[in-house]
């Protein structure tokens, strides 16, 4: 189709106004009138969907993050400044349980301190008329005296700092086995005796080993041995008193 332009002053001013406009309802109308296909709509759809998606779930992230961020920055903050009440605590701890197991170990040598009173005031308070005791002597040094301490004591840990010191139980005894010989003139002293030995909570499975008749001053005497071995008495039984010094 030819057009002829019978106004030639006005030829300008037509293309001044047409070439810098465009007309963006007519290009979508035209696009839209080209476009007939349903499965290309959707797929367009859910390019622009997704799309959408992605940035929300982008700046929903990145606030998450920045929560998280400042999170961390606090955490840090305060590790920084409770890491040395952590270490005070720890130091302290250490000292206390140091104290502790020395104050333990105190006591343990304390309760075996009080073995042989018990063992002598018992017999003694045991022993019947007409009958002496001519020898107390332990029989057990190695397994009972030896180590008391090592044998309550529990051996270090894999994990335990040099110098540490052993677990020890204040309450633990020796196991002490004695033997006790002694002499009477009557043998129903010496039964009576025994009787009374094992009724002493301090004392237990009192056996006679031998007995024997000997001279003595030109008179027959019974000489006895038995053995013994020392308890833990009931704390019921352990009676304490002050002791009081006179200041002259």
């Amino acid at each position: 189709m030819i057009e002829i332009n019978l106004l030639p002053g006005q030829t300008t001013k037509a293309r001044g106004r047409a070439g810098p406009g465009m007309d963006v309802g007519a290009a979508a109308s035209l696009v839209v009138s080209k476009i007939k296909d349903p499965w290309l709509i959707g797929a367009v759809g859910s390019i622009l969907f997704a799309a959408l998606l992605v940035g929300a779930m982008f700046w929903y992230q990145r606030g998450v993050a920045s929560d998280l961020d400042q999170k961390l920055q606090i955490a840090q903050k305060d590790s920084t400044i409770y890491s040395g009440v952590i270490k005070e605590k720890r130091r302290a701890e250490a000292e206390r349980d140091s104290v502790v197991r020395q104050v333990e170990l105190i006591k343990s040598f304390d309760n075996k301190r009080f073995v042989w009173p018990h063992i002598m005031d018992e017999i003694s308070r045991a022993l019947p008329p007409y009958t002496w005791i001519t020898s107390v002597t332990q029989t057990n040094m190695g397994a009972g005296a030896a180590a008391p301490a090592a044998a309550s004591a529990t051996p270090p840990k894999p994990g335990d700092k040099p110098g540490r010191l052993p677990e020890v139980d204040s309450t633990a005894v020796p196991r002490v086995r004695l033997r006790i010989i002694g002499n009477t003139v009557d043998i129903q002293a010496l039964t009576r005796f025994m009787k009374l030995l094992e009724a002493s909570p301090f004392l237990e499975n009192v056996q006679l080993d031998k007995s024997s008749i000997i001279l003595i001053d030109g008179k027959e005497v019974t000489e006895f041995t038995l053995t013994a071995f020392y308890q833990t008495p009931d704390p019921s039984a352990i009676k304490t008193v002050p002791v009081s010094l006179s200041v002259r």
